[in-house]
């Protein structure tokens, strides 16, 4: 891996750092999301403290985050296990922003994101996989799991040598899922619908 590679992963980590719920729920006036409902600076989250104008603008700069640098990554001549590399850091930094304590977001919007230009038949999948586990069970954090497991072996079908940096990324995502997952097995996870029944 090049120098210059290595500059701009740690570039991509220092904006995925930047936590556009935290900033936003600022601007607007709402509650700090990391205080607040599930404690998580995420758009679910700002969906359960805010409104639904917040959460789409949080939605529309986490996708950013991780699409932007990947793509640029492209032009910039970064091979593909580099730009495999790049949407990891963009993730790492969601999660685990340096600006606020380490203590961010889930990564889902930001790993789709990175994974857009990679594979746009990859994101595609990753989409449809989301959408159609939460029409069903309505549990967006179930959702994302299912979705971040299958993803590997969507990118080993379609763009075989990203699988590695691909999967790592999805690791991360169930990972940060932890809580969600032990929540889901109780029983206690909240739906999203009632959310919605709420506002």
């Amino acid at each position: 891996m090049s120098l210059f590679a290595l500059f701009y992963m740690l570039c991509t980590y220092l904006l995925g750092s930047i936590s556009s719920a935290i900033l936003i729920c600022h601007v607007a006036g709402l509650p700090d999301p990391r205080q607040n409902g599930s404690c998580t600076p995420d758009v679910t989250n700002v969906f359960r403290i805010g409104n639904y104008w917040a959460a789409l603008i949080v939605l529309i700069l986490d996708l950013l985050k991780g699409m932007l640098p990947v793509w640029a990554g492209y032009y910039l001549g970064l091979t593909q296990f580099e730009l495999g590399m790049v949407a990891l850091a963009a993730c790492l930094g969601h999660i685990f922003p340096l600006f606020f304590q380490f203590k961010g977001g889930k990564g889902v919007p930001t790993a789709f994101g990175a994974i857009a230009p990679i594979s746009w038949a990859v994101a595609g999948s990753m989409f449809g996989t989301w959408i159609l586990i939460f029409l069903v069970s309505r549990y967006a954090s179930l959702s994302a799991v299912l979705a971040a497991l299958l993803v590997p072996f969507y990118v080993w079908w379609f763009k075989p040598e990203f699988t590695f940096p691909v999967a790592l990324v999805c690791c991360l995502l169930v990972y940060r899922h932890h809580d969600n997952i032990q929540r889901l097995w109780r029983g206690q996870e909240d739906k999203v619908w009632s959310q919605l029944k709420k506002k």
